[in-house]
């Protein structure tokens, strides 16, 4: 599936050219402060994602692997990478134009959820170290 999307002011726009994975919650300490709740993301080839014009894209490099890339005028965030995995961009799902077709299929690093916030038990949870390598966030 083809997808568009962009982030609230539109400076960022970008175009999605291969199929989209269905959307996992990443409910970890990072993906938690960076968005503010949990990462609702996406993801596809690397190659597939082309941005209209990068000049207001920013990226914090988190770590020296995994970096997550917003809007420098409005603060959306938009995207998510893992240099170890360079052949896959995380997109987050909230920035896609709808209808998007996805539904969310997983939930990671729950045992991180906030204390305010109730996990929906009617989709696979894991945690921890067994999330890691799944590259779903």
């Amino acid at each position: 599936m083809a997808a568009n999307g962009q982030c609230a002011c539109g400076a960022v726009r970008f175009r999605v050219r291969a199929t989209l994975r269905d959307v996992a919650n990443c409910h970890c300490d990072p993906c938690r402060r960076i968005t503010g709740h949990f990462m609702a993301a996406t993801a596809t080839a690397t190659e597939a994602l082309d941005i209209d014009d990068e000049t207001s894209l920013q990226w914090y490099d988190r770590t020296e692997t995994v970096a997550y890339g917003f809007c420098r005028i409005c603060g959306s965030t938009l995207f998510w990478r893992d240099a170890t995995n360079p052949g896959q961009i995380s997109i987050a799902a909230g920035t896609l134009n709808t209808p998007t077709g996805l539904t969310t299929s997983m939930a990671i690093f729950v045992a991180d959820a906030s204390d305010y916030h109730r996990l929906d038990h009617q989709i696979r949870s894991v945690d921890g170290d067994s999330a890691i390598g799944l590259s779903d966030d």
